[in-house]
Formats: structure tokens, C-alpha cells, sequence
């Protein structure tokens, strides 16, 4: 069963966006950026890890490097108990 976004971001994972640098197979002097974004958990990243695993293995072009950045979107401090509610008009 796939885990929705706001149960990842209950779990703890936040909003990453990772910007990759790699070097085209035919022209190695030539660097290209692919920008990848994903739910993941600060600060072992095990999704961009294996994402990273999966290009080396797969993928003819070699990295660079990798600039990344992560949010999360959903912090202990802002949920609350409500204990009442008033309705206007």
C-alpha cells in the first residue's frame, strides 16, 4: 500500500530537491544539470542515496556533483489540539 505525502511528512520526511550535475557520455567537458525532487528523511537521505546508486549503475553519464536542498514542510509546532471552533454568519 503507497504511504501518502502528508504521512511522509508526519514520519519526518521533508521536501527534497536536489540539483545533479553530470557530464554527457559523448562530450565529457560538457556538464548537464537534471533537477530530481523527492520525499525524503534529513539527514541520511536514503531515497537520494539509492536514486545516486541506481544512476551510477545505469546511467552512461558520469556525476559531477550534487547541490541539494531540504524542507520540511510539516514541524512539531504547528499542529494543535483545537478544542473549539466558532462559525461567523
Amino acid at each position: 500500500m503507497a504511504i501518502s505525502e502528508i504521512e511522509l511528512m508526519l514520519q519526518g520526511h521533508g521536501l527534497l530537491t536536489a540539483q545533479i550535475f553530470y557530464r554527457m557520455p559523448d562530450h565529457r567537458n560538457i556538464l548537464q544539470t537534471f533537477l530530481w525532487q523527492e520525499y525524503d528523511q534529513a539527514p541520511e537521505f536514503p531515497r537520494l542515496r539509492r536514486f545516486l546508486d541506481f544512476w551510477q549503475r545505469n546511467l552512461d553519464g558520469p556525476l559531477h556533483s550534487v547541490v541539494y536542498t531540504h524542507q520540511r514542510l510539516i514541524r512539531p509546532g504547528e499542529w494543535r489540539k483545537v478544542d473549539g471552533e466558532f462559525t461567523l454568519h
